[in-house]
């Protein structure tokens, strides 16, 4: 592997920040059993994701998570990630079946954290499409399958669930997208 000195210096500080965001996951789960909190699931996209799942390296200290109507009971975990977005499904541009894509990170044993494919990472992040979610697509479109990004979209705009005004928003930045990443 040949790796300039910026990219090596990304991967240091993505290592590090990498092991900052599993002890907070470790901490949540000692807390989770302290309080005899059953074991849940917990999907996560984002940067957060990106780094948990060795997609990318960019720096993040904060971590996206689907609501899944999730019990006032877990706030008391959920706070030790410090920095998080409990994303509505209703608002956030995901597919209905991400579930089945997702990857159990095994390295966690007592809650069932996931995080999402990287190809539904890519379709989250299109309706922004702001400079650093282009870096990270970018970084990420290398390592996914196309094809799947494409079903991905057709999944997502097939919502009848989904925010009109969120809907609508990623329908305007599509094309962008599709050209600029030849989807």
């Amino acid at each position: 592997m040949n790796l300039n000195n910026s990219n090596m210096v990304k991967m240091v500080i993505g290592m590090d920040i990498k092991k900052q965001l599993e002890n907070r996951i470790f901490e949540m789960e000692k807390v989770a059993q302290l309080f005899e909190i059953k074991p849940f699931d917990m999907f996560l996209l984002g940067g957060s994701a990106c780094i948990l799942g060795g997609y990318s390296y960019r720096a993040t200290r904060d971590f996206d998570f689907m609501d899944l109507n999730y019990s006032s009971r877990l706030d008391k975990v959920f706070v030790h990630l410090r920095d998080f977005d409990m994303l509505e499904y209703e608002s956030t541009l995901i597919s209905p079946i991400y579930k089945e894509r997702s990857k159990k990170l095994d390295k966690f044993d007592y809650l069932n954290i996931y995080i999402l494919s990287v190809e539904d990472i890519i379709v989250s992040k299109i309706i922004r499409l702001e400079q650093k979610d282009i870096q990270d697509i970018d970084e990420l479109i290398k390592i996914a399958d196309k094809k799947v990004i494409n079903k991905i979209i057709d999944e997502v705009l097939s919502r009848d669930d989904l925010f009109e005004s969120k809907k609508k928003y990623f329908e305007e930045k599509l094309p962008s997208f599709r050209e600029r990443y030849n989807v």
